[in-house]
């Protein structure tokens, strides 16, 4: 068995935001490998964040954000279980983040749910009817619209949109929030104001 050093659980800890002694425990259970200790902890984090979804998140945060030279605004309304949490640090930080994603890649949606259903039903419909499909298998074309819906989510779908230049979704960073702050987080709504429209 390695030794697992206290800068090792340390590393762990600041990467992944969990706690000291569930970083102690993935290292133990990898052998101290810390790419498979992060890879277990934020497994683990997905899990808790499945389990906490159920439960309401009526406290929060109404955050704001206005872009350099006063052209575009954003509200936002970002949801978690406790008044206590939603004065965090991390918590405020996150509801700016998401903010600034409105702003800069103009989601219309918070969430793949929150698409109504005609608009949803309209686009597969489109999608549908694109030469791309034509004279395909259908397994194929059913593979093809699928991909095809999914980039439409990426454009349209707050969570479903990559966050900045990192290699994680929206709906990951909030996924990671969840499992640090161990409530349950939802982006309610938004309004993105841009000069002139």
């Amino acid at each position: 068995m390695a030794t697992i050093t206290a800068e090792t659980v340390k590393t762990l800890r600041e990467q992944s935001g969990a706690g000291i002694m569930e970083c102690k425990r993935a290292l133990e259970e990898t052998g101290g490998d810390l790419a498979k200790a992060a890879a277990i902890l934020k497994e683990r984090g997905q899990a808790a964040a499945d389990k906490r979804s159920g439960r309401d998140a009526n406290e929060g945060q109404v955050g704001s954000y206005i872009h350099m030279g006063g052209k575009i605004g954003v509200l936002i309304e970002v949801n978690c279980e406790t008044d206590f949490v939603a004065r965090t640090d991390e918590f405020q930080k996150l509801v700016r983040d998401l903010a600034m994603q409105v702003a800069g890649l103009r989601p219309l949606y918070p969430t793949i749910e929150s698409i109504p259903a005609a608009e949803l039903e309209a686009k597969k419909a489109e999608l549908a009817a694109s030469d791309m499909l034509a004279g395909k298998p259908e397994n194929v074309r059913e593979q093809i619209l699928e991909g095809q819906l999914k980039k439409w989510f990426a454009e349209v779908v707050l969570v479903e949109q990559p966050f900045r230049d990192q290699d994680v979704t929206v709906g990951q960073l909030i996924t990671a929030a969840i499992a640090k702050t161990g409530e349950n987080i939802k982006v309610r709504r938004f309004v993105r104001f841009e000069l002139g429209e």
